[in-house]
């Protein structure tokens, strides 16, 4: 057990003035410990102090009632950071664990009880190894716990239909844990892990969005929103790509324990709380894992002349196909529309140019196919989250 209780001592202190008109209450702070010897004890745990606050007489009792008010009506959330097997993110967990347990020590010098109880989980204590470099080792099992608060599942790396078979013995867990009350989060490419429990269909993920197709081909029933930083529903979150895992732990920060601890997170670990999108991040690969021929060659076509006028029925006139099945075979190959696909490529090739930053933002603008310069800022902001000016500052 790791949790600390203030207890406050009613007897009066070795201070206390000998006339009795200033009379001194100890409050200690007791934290209770597995392998200590003939220390203190509450109940039936043995405990070290670890701080001790004196106040007189008038402000006793006010201690006392905010320190049984903390212990009453504060329930500390049991949190469940899951260690798969595998090549799991190493950065997830470090970073997840430490940022929990570090809002735990800000509330603490607040004067405050701590709000985490944090626990590595796995389905079995015995070590996992991460990038063939680094040994993680739960320091709890699945079958141990009977009822937590929060999941959080770290990006696990490789095959993602073997990693989700590989954890097979966490699915049913999560799912328990869940209809129990618990709420889950996935980081990253933990999202698949999460997805395959069920409990996302019919609700919005986000994932890295470098994996977006195969999660799309694994998860049909899921609306993955691939530019999303942070998705919440229902008691599921989950994050975008990589280090945007920070962003969904600062997102549960504030959540469990408030605006100011997050703010006060987002300063200690230098992280943008505002951020909610990846686009930005984003780099347009075309969609073309699919085999309808004829929208192929309408993408290449779309990707070699975008500086151009295109239009959807002299592309559907090109592929000799109806305007209404070229569209709807479009959309079901890119997961775009015509429209859309053909804005992604502009946008793309506005990107690449702004991060050489040898022209000027009306002069890429003409160069991709527009000449509207209100338009164009629109339609890369709608895409990228950031104005045209402003990816120009960002990425040269």
């Amino acid at each position: 057990m790791s949790v600390i209780v203030s207890i406050p001592s009613l007897k009066p202190s070795m201070d206390s003035d000998m006339d009795g008109t200033t009379c001194l209450f100890d409050f200690f702070s007791f934290k209770p410990q597995d392998d200590t010897k003939d220390k203190p004890t509450y109940g039936d745990t043995e405990c070290v102090i670890t701080s001790i606050l004196r106040v007189d007489c008038d402000s006793a009792f006010l201690y006392l009632w905010v320190y049984i008010h903390q212990l009453i009506f504060q329930k500390m959330k049991h949190i469940s950071i899951l260690v798969p097997d595998g090549d799991s993110s190493l950065s997830n967990l470090e970073a997840t664990f430490k940022m929990f347990n570090m809002t735990n020590k800000a509330l603490e010098r607040a004067g405050k009880l701590p709000l985490f109880s944090t626990h590595l989980v796995g389905t079995h204590k015995k070590a996992r190894s991460s990038n063939g470099l680094f040994s993680i080792i739960p320091n709890t099992t699945i079958e141990e716990i009977d009822k937590t608060d929060l999941i959080i599942i770290p990006a696990i790396h490789g095959d993602y239909k073997e990693v989700v078979a590989k954890n097979g013995a966490f699915i049913p867990w999560i799912r328990e844990q869940y209809n129990k009350g618990a709420e889950v989060a996935s980081l990253c490419i933990g999202a698949f892990i999460l997805a395959g429990t069920g409990l996302l269909d019919g609700k919005e993920c986000a994932t890295h969005w470098l994996a977006a197709r195969e999660f799309r081909e694994m998860y049909p029933k899921v609306n993955l929103i691939d530019d999303r930083i942070i998705t919440d529903e229902n008691g599921l979150y989950t994050s975008g790509g990589a280090y945007s895992s920070l962003n969904l732990n600062l997102y549960l920060v504030e959540k469990f324990a408030g605006r100011e601890m997050a703010i006060l997170s987002s300063k200690i670990f230098e992280i943008d709380i505002s951020r909610i999108s990846q686009s930005p991040f984003i780099i347009f690969k075309g969609q073309k894992s699919h085999s309808d021929e004829e929208i192929l060659k309408a993408q290449e076509y779309i990707e070699q002349n975008y500086q151009d006028r295109i239009t959807i029925d002299g592309l559907s006139q090109k592929m000799a196909l109806s305007r209404r099945t070229f569209e709807r075979r479009f959309k079901k190959a890119t997961s775009n529309t015509v429209i859309e696909y053909l804005q992604r490529v502009k946008v793309e090739a506005a990107k690449k140019e702004l991060e050489k930053g040898r022209k000027t933002v009306n002069e890429i603008m003409y160069d991709v196919g527009y000449n509207d310069p209100k338009a164009f800022r629109v339609t890369f902001k709608k895409i990228t989250c950031m104005t045209p000016v402003e990816y120009l500052n960002k990425y040269n």
